[in-house]
């Protein structure tokens, strides 16, 4: 196999583009780190208008990015909020609900990863019952709508 790139001209070149190449999106302190976690990322697609997933947990803190178009966010004590391309978001997992990750647009797809960190044998993700959520009403932040 030949190298084309820009270091087949000279071996022993070395570029210093590195030096600028990195860009922080987000720096976290989360709270705990399952005992024996592991780290999953996925991609998560929705089309245009799409509701995303019900309400829901995470076992561990997840760290995501938006890739392409805009969710609707919203984590339990916290109000809703818009995340575009581009920009990073995470969750602290464990007892917090994620109550959305709506698709905000009714135009285009949305797109994001999401890295987890989850406990042995821990789903990545357990869904709230109504009933749970009914109860837990006084920690949700007071919607805008």
């Amino acid at each position: 196999m030949h190298n084309t790139g820009p270091a087949a001209n000279c071996p022993m070149a070395r570029s210093t583009e590195w030096q600028t190449a990195l860009t922080v999106l987000q720096e976290v302190a989360p709270a705990f780190f399952p005992a024996g976690a592991h780290v999953v990322t996925v991609l998560v697609e929705y089309p245009p208008g799409d509701l995303g997933a019900p309400p829901h947990r995470h076992p561990g803190p997840a760290f995501g990015y938006v890739l392409e178009g805009e969710m609707l966010f919203e984590l339990e004590g916290l109000p809703e909020r818009v995340i575009r391309a581009g920009e990073a978001f995470w969750e602290p997992g464990g007892d917090v609900i994620h109550y959305q990750e709506a698709n905000n647009r009714y135009d285009i797809p949305v797109r994001f990863t999401l890295t987890m960190l989850c406990g042995p044998g821990a789903p990545i993700f357990a869904q709230v019952s109504d009933s749970e959520i009914d109860e837990r009403r006084n920690r949700r932040a007071r919607r805008s709508s």
